[in-house]
């Protein structure tokens, strides 16, 4: 063979089919890129895994190949991972068992190989891909934002079925490694170098060439990879049965308190993963195969990988459908660009908006009435953008840059030549009317007019509006940096191109967008406002306020309905309480107990003073006893366990109201106003419903949704439950029309999953 060759695996390039790896020979090393052809990403598909076994075969045989390096030829992605669309055609247990078993082979072959295999990696190194990168004998990463490893298989409802439960612990060591198959979550190159993940840091344009350097340096003995076992400490704890023990026993128990069971791959995982301490590692590799094969067939998988496509299917959504527009040029439905944008109203969400907004590259221009204001929201976006460059997530150079693009003012000066405005002021539509039309007489005639309103329907603000077909809502959530969701509303005056530039500049911004049609609440505040109701209504009732909410966070919320509007403010959710009542008196009206809260001048966290305690910091303590007196008689007032006196036999002790009956009270309500906003065409379809719920307020995400979680129960049970509870308490729970309908013709949302 002569010193340069170039070949490919698994067949002949043609017109019809294209290999993912071709291999480059050079003076002994052979360089193996992975460009898996018609698609953006590397991805571990069928095809692949067998293309990877006959390159294993040739290599292993080709006695002049000395070392090796994998290298991706994809621009930002080294492997993303295995083929999720394949899961989907697994039908039992033992199929996916079989799946995750020819993995562990396959890696098993490459990390026995008489070749050393070099992991030159740059962009995303996730999942199997990180499984591949921990078989080779030497792994590089590039010193770059794009290069993340991870292994996220629990945010699937899975675990890691190519030997990652087994070679990661042994690799960074017992404790790291369960913080990384636990959480999902991805770490950095840097970071990955501390831990261990990777031998190597580089520049991402010497990878190659040091990558080749190292293969040969690996072949000829003269390095090799060192495993990293968290310090002393991980040395102290992993070195030893007992300690290992310890550190399992530990991650079991806060992994039960934090998922409270509803997410079995966690404690799989970590089962998994003790046995191949206890009983060495090729036990430890059936045990995840069987466990792997498990998970994929739990119903928490199902709904995990259904979330997954959908935010996928979301991401590709422009938000407009131009067979709705027959009269418009193709040119009307193009997003316009979005380079510089205003944000009126410096508060807590206008800020919050702003500090993402500067983070992907928009110059902001941030008003409000006076300077102390604009102030104490420029300090706001400071101290996000300060969090990251603490974390490491963002450089010192990164951080100045973010700030400069960020712009004070308490007029409408620098608003000329905005793109996009977005409101973000106080709940009050005439407040609304006053900055659109202040806004319009400064701004470019194209510019849109987006409201950060939570509940007043866009119609109404656009009525003082001169250009009402460049109105829309832009609805994000609290906090801004952290949630994911943003909800774009439009009417039926506006124009296409609007709705979709919003809808691009949201997913610049990295979020998940719904387009929904305008009306009180549009969707996620609209559902949320009858669950937030009949939880103040059982307050009202005498229910202990600890009662309700761990209640509904067992039920997998991540917080109970109480805690969330002590955290958003009770001043402003009595706001959006009486707009939601004017719109739905029938079944909205707000609960006394609210009301009474409201009144007495508790504002929840941000007064220091709500249904709980709170400290200087605002950090949440106990439910506060004396908040019963202000809306229940003496002898309803519940008996809180903790601080109530051990000798008080006079006071009457009320019964605990059953969980199940407060779940089903509050997620019923929810439920039956999601299905109406379906009837009313406020969602396009269950998907964006269920994807507006978990990201939005954050629905228990291995239930899929509310529209998921009906067919989970079955629409007949449903109508059945609504019935008997609104036999009860008449009005709040009337089934909606389509779940009737749905119920008498044994209809479900998702036909298609129905065999």
């Amino acid at each position: 063979m002569s010193s340069t060759s170039e070949v490919t695996i698994g067949g002949l390039v043609g017109t019809r089919w294209k290999p993912a790896l071709s291999v480059d020979v050079t003076d002994g090393i052979a360089v193996i890129t992975f460009d898996l052809p018609n698609e953006s990403v590397n991805k571990l598909t069928r095809a692949v895994k067998d293309e990877f076994v006959a390159l294993v075969t040739r290599l292993e045989r080709d006695m002049t190949v000395h070392g090796a390096v994998l290298i991706s030829g994809k621009p930002d992605v080294w492997i993303a991972g295995a083929d999720i669309e394949e899961f989907l055609q697994l039908k039992t247990a033992a199929d996916a068992e079989r799946l995750s078993r020819d993995g562990q082979m396959l890696l098993d072959s490459l990390e026995r190989l008489r070749v050393p295999i070099v992991a030159a990696i740059h962009g995303a190194c996730l999942g199997g891909g990180l499984e591949t990168a921990l078989a080779c004998r030497y792994r590089i990463g590039t010193d770059h934002p794009k290069t993340i490893l991870g292994l996220p298989e629990v945010q699937l409802g899975l675990i890691p079925g190519a030997g990652g439960t087994q070679r990661l612990p042994r690799r960074i060591g017992l404790t790291d490694a369960l913080d990384l198959i636990l959480t999902g979550k991805h770490v950095r190159a840097r970071k990955a170098l501390q831990l261990g993940l990777i031998d190597e840091l580089v520049h991402p344009s010497i990878l190659r060439s040091i990558a080749i350097q190292r293969a040969r340096e690996v072949a000829e003995g003269r390095r090799k990879s060192e495993s990293h076992r968290g310090g002393v400490k991980g040395v102290l704890l992993d070195g030893n049965p007992a300690g290992r023990a310890v550190v399992l026993r530990k991650a079991r128990e806060q992994t039960m308190t934090k998922s409270r069971g509803h997410y079995p791959a966690l404690i799989a995982a970590i089962d998994v993963v003790r046995a191949g301490y206890e009983r060495g590692i090729a036990h430890g590799y059936r045990e995840e195969s069987r466990r792997f094969g498990e998970m994929a067939m739990t119903d928490v998988s199902r709904q995990l990988i259904f979330l997954f496509f959908a935010t996928n299917e979301l991401k590709k959504d422009p938000g407009v459908d131009p067979s709705q527009y027959p009269e418009l040029p193709v040119s009307s439905f193009e997003p316009l660009p979005v380079e510089k944008i205003a944000i009126i109203g410096a508060g807590f969400m206008g800020a919050g908006i702003a500090s993402i907004a500067v983070q992907h590259g928009s110059l902001v221009r941030l008003k409000d009435a006076d300077h102390a204001r604009v102030a104490k929201g420029y300090a706001a976006v400071r101290d996000v953008l300060k969090e990251r460059l603490t974390k490491k997530q963002i450089t010192r150079i990164q951080y100045s840059d973010y700030m400069a693009l960020l712009g004070g003012t308490v007029d409408y000066s620098g608003f000329g030549n905005v793109d996009l405005v977005i409101e973000a002021v106080f709940e009050d539509l005439a407040v609304k009317h006053q900055v659109l039309r202040e806004a319009e007489a400064a701004i470019n005639p194209s510019a849109i007019f987006a409201s950060n309103t939570s509940t007043i329907p866009i119609n109404l603000i656009a009525q003082a509006s001169s250009r009402p077909e460049r109105v829309l809502g832009m609805h994000f959530f609290s906090p801004v940096h952290k949630m994911p969701l943003v909800e774009v509303i439009t009417t039926a005056e506006t124009h296409p191109q609007v709705t979709a530039t919003a809808v691009a500049y949201a997913k610049k911004l990295g979020k998940t967008v719904i387009v929904v049609n305008d009306g009180p609440g549009f969707y996620v505040n609209r559902i949320l406002s009858p669950y937030i109701n009949e939880a103040g209504i059982l307050l009202d009732q005498g229910v202990a306020v600890d009662i309700i909410d761990r209640a509904l966070v067992d039920f997998g919320f991540p917080v109970g309905p109480i805690t969330l509007i002590d955290e958003v403010g009770l001043d402003v959710a009595a706001k959006a309480g009486k707009i939601m009542a004017d719109a739905f008196p029938d079944r909205m009206q707000p609960a006394k107990s609210l009301q009474a809260v409201v009144a007495a001048g508790r504002y929840g966290r941000k007064s220091q003073k709500g249904f709980y305690t709170y400290d200087k910091e605002g950090t949440k303590g106990e439910v506060d006893p004396s908040v019963y007196t202000l809306f229940l008689a003496p002898g309803s007032i519940p008996v809180v366990k903790t601080i109530a006196p051990v000798t008080a036999p006079e006071t009457p002790i009320i019964p605990e109201m059953p969980a199940i009956q407060v779940q089903q009270r509050t997620v019923l309500a929810m439920l039956n106003e999601a299905a109406r906003c379906l009837s009313d065409g406020i969602i396009k379809s269950a998907r964006d419903g269920d994807v507006g719920a978990v990201f939005g307020i954050g629905f228990p995400p291995f239930r899929g949704g509310p529209f998921r979680y009906m067919d989970s129960l079955g629409i007949q049970i449903v109508v059945q439950r609504l019935e008997d509870l609104n036999a009860r308490f008449p009005g709040r729970f009337e089934p909606a029309e389509l779940l009737l309908e749905m119920a008498r013709r044994r209809q479900v949302f998702y036909p298609d999953e129905r065999s």
